[in-house]
């Protein structure tokens, strides 16, 4: 079976784009997986021994399986002076390269971007740090530290006991501005024939997120304090206790207002001129919103959903991630779809968007560790002697 870019559905938008991706964890993976299921060609080039993700446990045991679909393996001894003239071939060869390695550890190993360059000077080359250039660029970083240092922790927990998002956000959201950057380099190569480097850093991405609270205490001269303290600004922002769970439910405006009131049969509330707008509304939240869970108390989680749909309300419930597995619209427009690695298999989330209604695909699973190595080497020129002997010396691995 051939993996060759002319093999990739060309309905596809980045069907014909070649990537190389070096990406570890969660940061570089999250990036090639968006380029991959949006057509391109991802062949991940991991260790001889295989990516550690592979065998990670606890908190990051899902991490391989939901991050490396779409995408072929190649493995390769970076460190093997014998693996040189492999990744000048494969240089040669991509469109993009992406790596999240650590500060100056591409340059170190003779594949930094000037080398790239030199080999193939069309090539995108994404590089997903720690840090942009300046006094911490030579920092190793991680999602939850520059969480802590960026002020994202500190508004998610309540006062006094900052909190990481309970999601690799940084991370993940680090790696899409990778793509956007990709997309913006290989727009201007369109022009100019010539690639360039592309970096995204977890520590700017982290302030770029909380910039709307940076953005709220020098416009609005409002205090910046956890989330949890914040100060609302709608009368019915909250979650609410029912019955039997809780509910999030908001009300944004006086027409959600008032007909909020009358599906829950508040009338008294809907005639009281203390409550005629949002901004008195608001004022009044010391005794409303008591009020209002009394009312909540009293029903279950399926008369609020009823009643809250009756008012055109915006509202939610308290679900776990597990919950998702069963939820009636994910299923019902596919956003969720089947994986599987080794034995076991999964239902996990598509990306969020739809080009021309086009519904997402598994096209490959997450492969075993080189399961296209011989092909790649070939692919990029390599005879079958030379390709023997590279995996004979262990510069290369094939299926283990």
């Amino acid at each position: 079976m051939k993996h060759n870019s002319e093999d990739i559905d060309s309905r596809l938008p980045l069907a014909g784009l070649k990537v190389l991706d070096f990406g570890h964890t969660v940061m570089a993976p999250t990036c090639g997986l968006i380029l991959a299921d949006l057509g391109a060609e991802v062949v991940r080039i991991e260790r001889v021994e295989g990516d550690p993700t592979r065998s990670l446990t606890g908190f990051g045991s899902g991490f391989f399986g939901y991050l490396n679909r779409n995408k072929q393996s190649v493995a390769i001894d970076l460190k093997n002076p014998l693996s040189r003239p492999v990744l000048a071939r494969a240089f040669e060869w991509a469109d993009v390269v992406i790596e999240n390695f650590g500060p100056d550890v591409m340059d170190r190993l003779g594949y930094g971007y000037a080398e790239a360059n030199r080999i193939n000077s069309r090539i995108i080359y994404c590089s997903l740090k720690g840090f942009l250039p300046g006094p911490y660029q030579a920092r190793p970083a991680l999602d939850e530290v520059v969480q802590m240092m960026g002020g994202l922790a500190y508004m998610t927990g309540p006062v006094g006991q900052p909190i990481r998002a309970g999601a690799s956000i940084v991370d993940m959201t680090g790696g899409m501005f990778g793509v956007i950057g990709i997309m913006a380099a290989l727009r201007a190569r369109e022009a100019t024939g010539q690639g360039s480097r592309v970096t995204s850093a977890l520590y700017e991405t982290t302030a770029f997120l909380v910039g709307q609270h940076m953005a709220m205490a020098q416009f609005g001269d409002t205090p910046v304090v956890p989330m949890p303290a914040r100060t609302q600004a709608w009368c019915l922002y909250d979650l609410c206790p029912c019955a039997d769970g809780q509910m999030f439910i908001g009300i944004t405006s006086d027409a959600q207002w008032n007909r909020f009131c009358v599906a829950f049969g508040l009338q008294e509330l809907l005639d009281d001129p203390r409550l005629a707008t949002n901004s008195s509304r608001t004022k009044e939240r010391p005794w409303l919103i008591p009020r209002l869970n009394e009312k909540f108390a009293t029903l279950s989680m399926a008369a609020v959903e009823a009643l809250c749909k009756k008012a055109e309300i915006p509202f939610g419930p308290v679900r776990t991630p597990l919950d998702l597995l069963e939820d009636e619209h994910l299923r019902a427009n596919g956003s969720l779809l089947e994986v599987k690695v080794g034995d076991r298999r999964a239902s996990l989330p598509a990306m969020p968007f739809r080009i021309d209604d086009h519904l997402p695909s598994v096209r490959l699973q997450p492969q075993g560790v080189g399961a296209q190595t011989a092909e790649y080497l070939n692919t990029w020129g390599l005879s079958d002697a030379e390709s023997q002997h590279l995996f004979d010396c262990g510069a290369v691995a094939g299926p283990q």
